[in-house]
């Protein structure tokens, strides 16, 4: 049975050698006789797992030792509200960039614990130019969210804060390409783009912002503790972390970050060439600056296409490309173990289904 192409935004295509070896471990994980999915958060086993993927991602996205990495529950949407309440506990004004649905949504939840100022605000086409952007000079973090899944707008340029903390939710985005982290207080991603599946949460956070937390922070939400408990203060979802685990091995064998964001760049850069080359039969409205290079939504000439699109696609395995609900259309989400096959074929269908419509 040949697999299908699977465009969603999230939960994202995996490698197809990561579930092979998923499967091949599935009776009998590291010599132990036992499943992982059966295998306890607080073995010896599974905490020599913990450490050395910590050591892995340590090494891979050169995290300095001033950086604690914590594997957490609650989803990005969780940290949307974990981040204040562990942020905010001793300055409560704050400062968020919204690109998109999801860092406006961050908004929403942070309002509940925290003053939020909003630096600034893009349509949906394109970015207001920084020498607008409004900080709080003594705001106790920036936030923002690198790339935009629903919109398909990225933020290319790192955010230049004055030495204010920078917290980034770089869910859709994490090992697509090399970053400093350095540069941020803290980066957290949920992991069921590129990190495996869902259920789990990377956390990075720069040591000098463990002693934020506000008082109403649940002590399973409470960064300084999970970092004092190595990610094990409740129980941890042993089988997710295990996934990036093998995801962090599959990115070290495709030659690394640098190796795995080329061959992002020659993915999406197919897909971008076929729509600005369709004569208006596709579009793209984001400007070319601020496109996202992950997910690439896009709109027909004509909408009542869509529905065709989407069954004539799913019909040859291109499968979950229809756009979010609140901005409808197409959208294909281009994580890092989409192969470059599939955007072929993508790209291929799309112009063959052009010239057929094109009337």
């Amino acid at each position: 049975m040949s697999r299908n192409y699977n465009f969603a935004a999230g939960p994202a295509m995996l490698p197809d050698s990561v579930l092979v070896r998923a499967q091949k471990e599935m009776l009998d994980w590291n010599n132990t006789g036992c499943s992982i999915m059966e295998i306890g958060h607080r073995t010896k086993a599974f905490e020599n797992l913990l450490n050395n993927l910590q050591d892995k991602l340590r090494n891979m996205m050169n995290i300095p030792a001033n950086y604690k990495i914590l594997f957490l529950s609650g989803g990005g949407q969780g940290h949307f509200s974990f981040i204040p309440m562990n942020l905010c506990g001793k300055n409560k004004n704050v400062d968020y960039i919204v690109t998109g649905s999801w860092s406006e949504r961050a908004v929403k939840y942070a309002k509940r614990y925290a003053n939020v100022n909003v630096v600034t605000i893009a349509s949906l086409s394109a970015i207001p130019d920084t020498s607008t952007w409004k900080f709080t000079p003594d705001a106790a973090y920036v936030y923002y969210c690198p790339n935009e899944t629903i919109g398909g707008m990225q933020v290319h340029d790192l955010p230049q804060t004055n030495g204010v903390p920078l917290v980034a939710d770089f869910t859709s985005s994490i090992l697509s390409d090399e970053i400093d982290v350095s540069q941020y207080g803290v980066i957290f991603a949920s992991a069921q783009k590129n990190l495996g599946i869902s259920g789990i949460t990377l956390v990075i956070i720069r040591d000098d912002l463990l002693d934020q937390a506000q008082e109403c922070t649940p002590e399973i939400f409470n960064y300084k503790l999970q970092v004092e408990n190595n990610s094990l203060l409740n129980t941890t979802p042993v089988s997710a972390v295990y996934m990036i685990d093998l995801m962090v091995d599959w990115v070290n064998e495709q030659g690394g970050v640098a190796k795995v964001a080329e061959a992002n760049r020659r993915k999406v850069k197919k897909l971008y060439d076929c729509i600005d080359n369709s004569n208006g039969f596709y579009g793209n409205p984001v400007e070319l600056k601020y496109r996202s290079l992950i997910n690439v939504p896009f709109t027909f000439k004509d909408e009542d296409l869509l529905k065709i699109f989407l069954e004539d696609a799913k019909e040859v395995g291109l499968t979950y490309l229809n756009g979010h609900k609140s901005v409808g259309g197409a959208r294909a989400s281009l994580y890092n173990a989409m192969p470059e096959e599939g955007v072929n074929k993508l790209v291929s269908f799309m112009q063959d289904f052009a010239k057929k419509h094109a009337g």
